[in-house]
């Protein structure tokens, strides 16, 4: 089994939550919809109503069939259950597209917030943690999320029918209502006592799943570098082992799923015959009517199934949880780089001072140890040194994209951890290393760092390169379309 959890172990920003904390932060995002939630639950309570009120009406009919019935009784007793099944349909109906737009409103929101965090990570999150796995908690696992919220109303409206159902019950016969009841507690509990091994199994799914995307996104963005040095094969055959592995844990996981109900099963099994036995002494002996023992039947049927829901939906549960968990704990995780104020500059000179810094990516890897330096507003400088220097990482320094552990760096006389990034970034100008380009227009890529900036400006910055004559040379000159 070891090779199955290989390179599947908790990122360093995990957390573990309760159940509890994990439903109240689930249900905090419902707040917005409560108006909606609450005509979920007015339809789900005329639904149950329903759909108990059908078999019981069966079984007087059945009574009623014992004498003489006229024709117009039977169109009268087939009207009313036509009339009723219409009616359960029409409130389940309204009860799942109001659910829907609920659920989707809610995913809405916790998309936007998970993304919202994404954006806010520094990028030494991300020297860490593969961005393929990042991708997957925004996706796949809010996807899943929604998923069993759905499920958790689908149960609430078998909930209510099962005890509207049982209350009858036992107004007809408490003998055999206890009866129907007698084995709940062994299929609650084989259902609660399954919980762990289904949160922990789907939680190494999820992991694997994530792994499998970072590893397709890395081989796609990588593509060209392979092609370049004939490594298709090589890389196809790595992903072989991480696509038989991701096999392994997702065949592991549906056996865990799939061995819950078996045992459900069996048990509603031995009380169905229990019942079919006791309630037909019952009727041989006139105790109980025929119309009574089919609605017994047949509300065991009715009993059985929500109640098998309600079970193994706790292992479903653990899906949702594990996917809400891993999305809160990306929401959650701690910024590496922390301001202490917001102060906003307004025009900057450009006086730069490094101050004793020490500044290491990890801890295995030091760059900067007890590093001075000033640099004079308008002065032109040119830092030379090997690989891994620290050249680049001084640059990244004074952007603020990483924290230094030791020392201050000052602008213009002012401690960077200080000053309200925003403002402060826009008096920055970088070329990057690596060029990229977002899917857009030319012109809209242009316009990038100035979202407000006219068509005429965008057109004199693109002439500045080159003279613009590679403007020439687009199809449809700054209004191209590009992307990664």
């Amino acid at each position: 089994m070891g090779f199955l959890m290989d390179g599947l172990d908790a990122e360093a920003y995990d957390r573990s939550y309760t159940d509890r904390a994990l439903v109240r932060r689930i249900l905090s995002y419902f707040r917005p919809e409560g108006r909606k939630m609450l005509m979920v639950v007015l339809a789900i309570v005329l639904t149950a109503l329903i759909d108990t009120s059908l078999p019981i009406l069966i079984s007087r009919s059945l009574d009623r069939l014992q004498g003489q019935v006229a024709r117009l009784d039977l169109l009268i007793i087939a009207g009313t259950i036509a009339g009723l099944a219409s009616l359960s349909w029409l409130f389940n109906y309204g009860r799942r597209t109001l659910s829907a737009r609920a659920v989707g409103s809610v995913v809405l929101r916790l998309r936007e917030d998970a993304f919202d965090a994404v954006v806010a990570r520094d990028l030494s999150f991300y020297d860490t943690f593969a961005s393929g796995k990042v991708v997957s908690r925004v996706t796949s696992d809010t996807q899943a999320f929604s998923q069993v919220v759905t499920l958790t109303i689908d149960l609430m409206s078998q909930l209510l029918l099962v005890l509207f159902l049982i209350g009858y019950l036992f107004s007809v016969d408490a003998r055999l209502t206890w009866m129907t009841l007698a084995l709940t507690p062994f299929i609650v509990g084989a259902a609660l006592g399954f919980r762990t091994f289904a949160r922990n199994a789907i939680t190494q799914a999820r992991r694997m799943g994530a792994v499998v995307s970072s590893h397709v996104q890395e081989t796609v963005s990588g593509i060209g570098v392979a092609k370049s040095f004939r490594q298709e094969a090589a890389i196809y055959q790595e992903f072989r082992g991480v696509n038989e592995q991701s096999y392994h844990i997702n065949l592991r996981t549906g056996l865990i799923f799939s061995g819950i109900f078996p045992i459900l099963n069996i048990l509603a099994g031995i009380g169905t015959a229990t019942l079919v036995y006791f309630g037909g002494e019952s009727v041989k002996a006139g105790q109980l009517s025929p119309g009574d023992w089919y609605l017994f039947i047949q509300g065991l049927g009715l009993f059985w199934f929500p109640l098998t829901s309600i079970a193994s939906f706790w292992s479903q549960f653990q899906i949702g949880l594990a996917a809400g968990e891993r999305v809160f704990a990306l929401i959650d995780a701690e910024p590496a780089v922390v301001q202490v104020d917001d102060i906003k500059l307004g025009d900057v000179r450009g006086e730069i001072r490094f101050e004793h810094i020490t500044f290491r990516y990890n801890a295995q890897e030091q760059v900067l140890d007890d590093f001075s330096l000033t640099i004079q507003p308008g002065e032109t400088i040119a830092l030379v040194g090997h690989t891994g220097s620290g050249k680049s990482s001084l640059v990244k320094l004074i952007a603020r994209f990483y924290e230094f552990q030791g020392g201050r760096l000052l602008i213009d006389g002012h401690d960077i951890r200080s000053l309200d990034l925003a403002t402060y970034r826009q008096h920055l100008g970088m070329v990057t290393q690596s060029p990229f380009l977002f899917d857009g227009s030319v012109r809209d890529n242009i316009r990038y760092g100035n979202q407000s900036a006219s068509d005429e400006q965008v057109n004199e910055a693109a002439r500045q390169v080159g003279g613009g004559d590679w403007i020439q040379g687009l199809p449809n000159g700054l209004d191209t379309e590009v992307g990664e």
